[in-house]
């Protein structure tokens, strides 16, 4: 097993496998099975469950969860804060075969800030899904996701707005909703939530 020092500032279960040229922040805790391949960059407290599989030059930032049997191919970066669901599935090509090589047209997957991905959920590259977006269970996401959507299906459609702590927001006529958990205002404007 390789690690980026030689003083070890992480948790890696003795059957997982760490490739050589990655990047693991402080306090980070990597599980059974999981497969963290080359040149990938892991952020401080992340936890990575069970059979995960991270590709080449992934880019996971602080505070990421994966739960177990998610694959996180090479062109995916998620940000801070962003929450896998178990057998979530990202693809880096729109058109693979078998016998044609595609690996220098890998393209790009953005997860913003504080997503959500439900469990089971399909993820279609070329998209990014915005800051504390929310997708349900089982979705397949094909196209970019607004900033706090809440989109389900497949494939996938928006069908509300979330707040920061997960809620679902409720608008009123003048365009203003209020987190049932943390009391904090959000506005919607031009199809668009922003926190007041």
């Amino acid at each position: 097993m390789s690690t980026q020092t030689d003083s070890k500032t992480y948790f890696a279960h003795d059957t997982a496998v760490i490739d050589e040229n990655c990047v693991i922040g402080d306090a980070t805790k990597i599980w059974h099975f999981s497969h963290i391949m080359s040149d990938c960059v892991i952020g401080k407290h992340c936890n990575l469950g069970q059979n995960v599989v991270v590709s080449p030059k992934v880019v996971l930032g602080d505070n990421v969860k994966v739960q177990n049997n998610v694959s996180i191919y090479t062109g995916v970066i998620c940000e801070d804060d962003v929450f896998l669901g178990p057998s979530v599935v990202f693809t880096n090509v729109s058109n693979p075969r078998s016998a044609v090589s595609r690996r220098d047209k890998f393209e790009k997957t953005l997860v913003k800030k504080g997503a959500t991905i439900g469990a089971n959920a399909t993820i279609i590259c070329g998209n990014t899904i915005g800051k504390y977006a929310f997708i349900g269970a089982g979705a397949v996401v094909t196209k970019n996701v607004n900033d706090y959507a809440l989109v389900v299906g497949n494939p996938s459609a928006q069908s509300g707005w979330m707040s920061e702590q997960g809620c679902k927001l409720d608008f009123n006529k003048e365009g203003i909703a209020i987190c049932a958990e943390s009391n904090e205002e959000y506005r919607l404007h031009n199809n668009q939530v922003s926190k007041i």
